[in-house]
């Protein structure tokens, strides 16, 4: 059982990442520091670095602070439409990175609704940011706030303390482990923010990804690409040693309602203000660019010229296949990286679910990696790693791997708790009538499990039809998937090419949606929260 993720994870993970550190490291058999020597000296890749840094801090500070009411909303109301609305808002979180890119382009471009250009500025790249991860705040703090036992809230009310007191002494304090886990993702994220930026940062703005890919494919000095692909992998590594150190220290035991028992109706016009101020909000922020980005993938008239040109053949143009062949790549990819993911993510699963000792502990503690690294650092891997014994580098299957390789760690953690729900004596009773153990797995633990494979089979499908750093450096101009040949739509001029770009974003955006809410859908039905 051991075999098939161990042998997956070690080639196709492991060893692109040693593969790196030698080529940033060795040179000739040596020990060469030259390349991060430049990374001190050239004051250019210093800006980089404090330009990755200080935008991922603002980043999460703006994102905490905008999604916060949301989070108080979607946790202390209840009212019609609420399940919706919490998974409405998830939408943009798992939207491709390229997706958002577009979107914000239409929206804060030069013939944007605003009447004002924002791309190459930081303002742009810092509002994508606080629409990609309002998500996170909404889900990890309102996940916790809706379960605090509101009595404490209304006995700090009946001693006299305001609104805001009450909110800083006593829930403040009480949601500070989920406040740290929610800002600690946003900074991770937002630090390996790629998409966003290449596309809204209009070449004035380059996080460490960006250089990264700008080094690789541009100036192709694969050695300096190395040193800052390890220097972004020390600022992961410290990011997340720090997150489980502060996590462990700020944990306390709480005693926790049910969601439903601890949010109230909608009684006041006090409290009609404050949800419908909020869901107002949640609409312009979330909704607005998405929208903005339908309309602009239609002609004036309303017409569906642009998409009627995603049929046709692009032979003419530069580095293009027809566009419809990319969206058939994109899908056969996303169900063969969710085939994959799905095979090595479930035995992965099984192991840490049944296993007993360290050995279990440290693989899901290994299996979690890929989530904390970035998809620009695993398609470098790749493209240094694999030219030796055979050159697989110009070879198509390279990209449902790498997708896959990404979309493992969302299977375990779907999977992973449910196998350890399943009942014990189920199993031993299986076992007294004379079932062999592959027969139990069978007929006891796949039947319960079946349901969050299925949820994890969703979001395999969706990361691998999103995926876009990763396959920048592993798509070849005949392959190209539609994360790809959107961002080669808006490399090109004209009111076409700008068009067909909007087109192909708004079909993987609709596509994209449409999984997550059947994966919502599948979890409401029952998973519940795992």
């Amino acid at each position: 059982m051991w075999a098939l993720p161990v042998l997956f994870l070690g080639y196709f993970f492991l060893y692109p990442l040693i593969s790196i550190l030698l080529t940033g490291l060795v040179v000739d058999g040596g020990l060469d520091l030259t390349p991060f020597s430049e990374l001190v000296t050239r004051r250019s890749l210093l800006g980089v670095a404090w330009f990755t840094v200080w935008q991922a801090a603002v980043s999460t500070l703006l994102t905490l602070v905008l999604a916060m009411p949301g989070a108080y909303v979607l946790a202390r109301y209840r009212f019609p439409g609420r399940s919706l609305v919490r998974a409405l808002v998830t939408v943009p979180f798992v939207l491709p990175t390229v997706v958002v890119g577009t979107a914000f382009l239409a929206v804060l471009g030069p013939s944007g609704p605003l009447g004002i250009d924002l791309v190459g500025t930081v303002w742009a790249i810092l509002i994508a940011h606080v629409f990609f991860n309002y998500a996170v705040v909404v889900r990890t703090v309102g996940g916790l706030w809706g379960h605090l036992d509101p009595r404490l809230v209304e006995a700090a009310r009946v001693l006299g303390a305001t609104r805001w007191q009450a909110f800083r002494r006593v829930t403040l304090p009480l949601l500070k482990p989920a406040l740290t886990a929610a800002a600690s993702i946003v900074f991770l994220f937002t630090f390996t923010s790629f998409g966003v930026v290449l596309i809204l940062g209009d070449l004035r703005h380059a996080t460490l990804e960006v250089e990264v890919y700008r080094q690789t494919t541009a100036f192709l000095d694969l050695p300096l690409a190395a040193a800052l692909a390890i220097v972004q992998l020390v600022g992961v590594g410290s990011i997340l040693a720090w997150y489980s150190r502060v996590q462990r220290r700020s944990a306390q035991q709480l005693s926790l309602y049910r969601s439903e028992e601890a949010a109230q109706p909608i009684r006041t016009r006090g409290d009609r203000l404050i949800v419908g101020a909020v869901l107002a909000s949640m609409a312009v922020l979330l909704g607005g660019p998405l929208l903005v980005l339908m309309r602009r993938s239609l002609t004036a008239s309303f017409g569906l010229d642009y998409y009627a040109a995603l049929g046709s053949s692009r032979a003419g143009s530069f580095s293009f296949v027809a566009p419809a062949e990319a969206i058939a790549n994109s899908l056969m990819f996303a169900i063969v990286a969710t085939v994959i993911a799905l095979a090595v993510g479930g035995t992965a699963a099984a192991i840490v679910a049944y296993g007993r000792g360290r050995a279990a502990q440290s693989f899901d503690v290994l299996l979690m990696l890929p989530l904390g690294t970035s998809a620009v650092t695993i398609g470098f891997g790749f493209l240094v790693a694999f030219d030796w014994p055979v050159d697989l580098r110009t070879s198509a299957a390279l990209i449902p791997i790498a997708h896959a390789v990404v979309a493992v760690p969302f299977v375990v953690r779907t999977a992973v708790p449910v196998m350890r729900s399943v009942r014990q004596r189920l199993r031993e009773a299986a076992a007294v009538l004379g079932a062999p153990p592959a027969r139990v797995f069978r007929t006891v633990d796949l039947p319960i499990v079946s349901r969050a494979l299925l949820v994890g089979a969703g979001f395999a499908f969706a990361v691998s039809l999103g995926e876009f750093g990763a396959t920048t450096f592993v798509a070849r101009p005949d392959t190209p998937t539609m994360p790809v040949l959107i961002f080669r739509f808006l490399g090109l001029p004209g009111a076409l090419n700008l068009g067909q770009a909007m087109a192909m974003s708004t079909i993987l955006m609709l596509v994209t949606a449409t999984a997550i809410l059947v994966i919502e859908r599948a979890r409401i039905g029952g998973l519940g929260d795992f």
